[in-house]
């Protein structure tokens, strides 16, 4: 299978199914001399584990990460590293009944359609499990950027059409939707339990702020830092939809009303007064904080009835059985914030190498 490495310079390849022995990351190109422990990435794992509110599945994994190579006496080598999480709560008997047919919404149907094959039991490589293994090495990227005055905090947004109008980042630890606004948290998990009594589940939107980004990071033709953004998010398999700065609402504006106007600050530093770019410019970050979406489909697996087909050639009805989330956006905020945190790296190391002067004071320094 082609299509699991990400990355150019910190490259990392994801491994492992749903229901299989485990599932991890092997990271390649980290730095020597980064401080790194399994606390230090078990921070970010912990925060898209199942079975932590009633709005995940109930599935019970500590998804304990465990370091294989790559770093000694606490310090990073240089070689590469390989983390894995084992799988020990899977229910394959839960997936018995959707073998022969493909449940809506699911990548069930262009699986077999490509391969001739798949893995039912949870998904597979389709599954939202893979993902342990890019919050495992977006947990390595963030602390790479932290070292580097780069933070990123993720959210969530919204859930249906419930949108916070608050931006408490305090808050966010605070409830189990991750929203950075009480009130809005509130009313979302009261229309959650809405969708679960109905069998049914609900959307949402999450953001991204990138603070400490210098200017002129990423590529101004194809490999522009908005559209390595937009692969990286993109590759989530729940996101349908990704932003930056205004995005879509940028289409309704005048650009004497989308420009973002220049000016010096005290220090002399070219700053913006507005930034409805969300902090990108022609493909290169503008020093201001980025700014990123991502729309995040309703959960497929609902318990009502739905109509599908099976690979004998009949029209059937199915009734999902197993255990979902009703919505997956919680458990994907750190997934989010994970991959941007990976294309930062990525970009930034590339970056090193775009004037001869920094290679002249890295050498000759």
């Amino acid at each position: 299978m082609a299509g699991s490495t990400f990355g150019k310079q910190f490259k990392i390849t994801t491994w492992g199914e749903s229901h299989g022995a485990g599932v991890g990351v092997v990271i390649d190109g980290c730095p020597a001399g980064l401080s790194l422990s399994s606390e230090d990435i078990q921070l970010y794992l912990n925060r898209r584990k199942p079975g932590q509110s009633r709005f995940t599945t109930p599935r019970k994994e500590d998804d304990a990460v465990e370091i294989l190579s790559g770093v000694f006496e606490g310090k990073t080598t240089g070689t590469p590293i390989s983390l894995v999480v084992y799988n020990c709560n899977q229910k394959s008997k839960d997936y018995s009944e959707i073998a022969a047919c493909y449940r809506p919404g699911h990548a069930d149907y262009t699986f077999d359609a490509k391969y001739g094959f798949r893995d039912y039991r949870g998904g597979g490589r389709s599954s939202g499990r893979e993902t342990i293994g890019r919050v495992a090495a977006g947990a390595v990227a963030a602390k790479i950027l932290k070292e580097l005055g780069i933070n990123l905090t993720a959210y969530t947004k919204s859930i249906g059409d419930i949108s916070i109008s608050t931006l408490d980042l305090a808050e966010i630890a605070n409830n189990a939707l991750y929203m950075p606004d009480a009130d809005a948290a509130a009313k979302a998990s009261a229309y959650l339990d809405t969708c679960m009594q109905e069998h049914d589940s609900s959307g949402g939107v999450i953001e991204c702020i990138i603070d400490g980004m210098p200017a002129g990071i990423g590529e101004p033709v194809f490999d522009k830092l908005d559209a390595d953004l937009a692969k990286a998010i993109f590759s989530i398999g729940a996101v349908k939809g990704f932003e930056i700065g205004d995005g879509f609402l940028t289409s309704f504006a005048k650009g004497s009303e989308n420009n973002d106007a220049f000016f010096y600050d005290e220090n002399g530093n070219v700053c913006k007064k507005t930034n409805h770019a969300g902090g990108i410019l022609g493909g290169m970050s503008d020093g201001a904080p980025i700014v990123l979406r991502a729309a995040v489909k309703p959960t497929p697996s609902i318990f009502k009835a739905q109509q599908t087909v099976n690979r004998s050639g009949e029209n059937i009805t199915l009734e999902i059985k197993g255990r979902h989330d009703p919505v997956i956006v919680p458990r994907a905020v750190v997934v989010v914030e994970s991959m941007a945190a990976l294309v930062l790296v990525d970009a930034l190391m590339e970056n090193m190498s775009s004037r001869l002067e920094h290679m002249i004071e890295f050498y000759n320094s």
